[in-house]
C-alpha cells in the first residue's frame, strides 16, 4: 500500500472596491489543502528464485537446509562436482513426463554429499507436496499418500564399477534417461569407485514415464562401486521399481520400500553387493517383493541379500485381485538370500525360479536360500488360511530341472507367527520414515 500527499493549491481571487474612481485593489490568496490517496499492489514473489536445481552442475555447489529446493527438470552433478546436500533439507520437483521428468542424476566421476539424520532426514519429493522446512504438515496433514505415485522423475546415481552387459561393452546408458545425455552412462572396472554417501533420505512419489512403458525407478543405482556409502532409505509410491541395482558392488544397508507399482527390490547386470537390512511393504498395486536376475554378459556377478522382511498386500484369507509376489528369480541369477521373512501374501504367491538357468544356478550351488520363513494370513479364529499351499508349493520351479521345490523343506517353513530373530529383526531402525509416520 503506498500514501500518497499531494497539495493543492486553489488560488482565490479577493475584490476590493471602494467608492472612489481609482481602479479596485486586487489581492490573491492561496489555500492549500493536503488529500492523501491510498493505492494498493501486488507483487509475485517466485519462492524458487535462488533455490532451483536445474541443467548440469557444472562447479561444487551446497544447497541451504533453511530454503525448500525447486528441482526442474534433468538436472546432473557433472564429473569432478561435488553436491552437498545438508541434513534436513527438503527438494521438491517440478511435475513433467517424457524429457521434461524432473530427475537428479549423479554422473560417473560425480559425487553426492547426502547425508540425514534420524531427526532430520532429507526429503526428495513432489512440488505438490505440502511439506514445510523442518519436515512439518499443516494442520490438515500431509497433502499426498502412498498411493500417489509418478509426479516426478526420481534420483540415479551412476559410477565406474562393474557391470555384466550383453556383448560384454564396458559401459551402457541407463534406462530412464535419453541416449543423447551421455550423463547418463554407467559401468566400467572400478571396484571401489566412491560416488559419495546417501543416509537417511526419503524419495517420494516419482517414477513418472519418459516413454511408453518406461518410466523411472525412485533409486538407481548403475555401476556404483563399493566405497559409496548407502544406508537409511526410504523410497514410497513409485510408479516403476522402488530400488534398482544395475551391476556394480556397493553395500546398501536398512532400505525400506513401501508402494511401489512394480517390484521393490530390482537385481540386475551381475551386482555384487550385499544389501543387510530391509524392510518391503507391498499395496495393491506393487508386483514382486523381489525381482532378481543373473548377468547379461560373460562377466560374473554375486549378491548377498539378508535380514529382511517382505509384507504382503492382503492379511484376509478372502482377499482377491492381489496381484504381489513374493519374489522372481530369472535368467540364472546368481547369490545368496539368507534370513527372509515373507508375511500377509494370498494364496497362490511365491517364490519362483523362472526357467531353465536359474535351475542351473540353484544345482551350481550359486544361488543358494538359508533361513526362509512364510508366515501367511489367518482367518478370525487365528487358523490359517485354507488354500495357503505347503513350502514345497510355495517354493516353485517353473522348469522342474533342479531339486529346489523338494528342498524347500530343508530352507523354509510356514509359520504361524514372527520366529525372533527372523526376517529384518527391529522394524524401529524405521522410526524416521514416512511410513511409520
Amino acid at each position: 500500500m503506498k500514501n500518497k500527499n499531494l497539495l493543492i493549491f486553489l488560488p482565490l481571487l479577493t475584490l476590493f472596491l471602494n467608492c472612489s474612481e481609482e481602479e479596485p485593489v486586487v489581492e490573491y490568496i492561496t489555500v492549500t489543502e493536503t488529500i492523501t490517496v491510498n493505492e494498493t499492489s501486488t507483487v509475485e514473489v517466485d519462492p524458487f528464485a535462488d533455490s532451483t536445481l536445474e541443467g548440469n552442475i557444472t562447479e561444487d555447489t551446497t544447497l541451504d537446509a533453511s530454503k525448500i529446493w525447486l528441482l526442474k527438470g534433468r538436472a546432473a552433478v557433472e564429473d569432478g562436482v561435488t553436491l552437498t546436500i545438508p541434513a534436513g533439507t527438503i527438494i521438491k520437483a517440478a511435475s513433467g513426463t517424457g524429457a521434461d521428468a524432473s530427475t537428479l542424476i549423479v554422473a560417473r566421476g560425480g559425487t553426492m554429499i547426502a547425508n540425514g539424520t534420524a531427526d532430520n532426514p532429507i526429503i526428495m519429493t513432489a512440488v505438490a507436496d505440502n511439506i514445510q522446512v523442518g519436515g512439518t504438515y499443516p494442520d490438515s496433514g500431509p497433502a499426498l499418500n502412498v498411493d500417489t505415485r509418478g509426479l516426478w522423475g526420481g534420483l540415479l546415481i551412476l559410477g565406474k564399477a562393474p557391470c555384466s552387459f550383453k556383448s560384454d561393452v564396458t559401459e551402457l546408458q541407463i534406462e530412464g534417461i535419453p541416449t543423447s545425455d551421455t550423463n547418463g552412462l554407467y559401468g566400467g572396472s572400478i571396484a571401489d569407485d566412491n560416488s559419495g554417501s546417501l543416509q537417511y533420505i526419503s524419495i517420494r512419489h516419482g517414477g513418472a514415464e519418459i516413454g511408453e512403458g518406461n518410466e523411472i525407478n525412485g533409486l538407481t543405482l548403475g555401476g556404483v562401486g563399493s566405497e559409496t556409502t548407502i544406508n537409511h532409505i526410504e523410497v514410497l509410491g513409485n510408479v516403476d521399481d522402488g530400488i534398482e541395482f544395475f551391476g556394480g558392488t556397493v553395500n546398501a544397508t536398512n532400505l525400506l520400500i513401501w508402494g511401489q507399482g512394480d517390484d521393490a527390490i530390482d537385481i540386475d547386470q551381475a551386482y555384487a553387493g550385499t544389501i543387510d537390512g530391509a524392510l518391503v511393504v507391498l499395496t495393491a498395486a506393487s508386483d514382486h517383493g523381489f525381482e532378481i536376475d543373473g548377468p547379461e554378459g560373460s562377466a560374473p556377478g554375486r549378491f548377498t541379500l539378508k535380514n529382511a522382511t517382505v509384507i504382503g498386500a492382503t492379511d484376509d484369507c478372502d482377499a482377491e485381485g492381489v496381484d504381489g509376489e513374493m519374489a522372481d528369480f530369472r535368467k540364472g541369477a546368481t547369490g545368496d538370500v539368507l534370513n527372509v521373512l515373507f508375511k500377509d501374501f494370498a494364496g497362490g504367491k511365491d517364490v519362483e525360479l523362472d526357467a531353465s538357468a536359474d535351475a542351473a544356478t540353484y544345482s551350481a550351488g550359486t544361488l543358494t536360500f538359508a533361513n526362509i520363513d512364510v508366515l501367511h494370513p489367518v482367518d478370525d479364529d487365528g487358523n490359517l488360511c485354507s488354500d495357503v499351499e505347503t513350502v514345497n508349493k510355495i517354493f516353485d520351479d517353473r522348469s522342474d530341472e533342479s531339486s529346489f521345490e523338494s528342498d524347500a523343506n530343508t530352507f523354509a517353513e510356514v509359520v504361524t507367527e514372527q520366529q525372533d530373530g527372523n526376517g529384518l529383526s527391529d522394524e524401529s531402525i524405521f522410526s524416521w520414515t514416512f511410513y511409520k509416520r
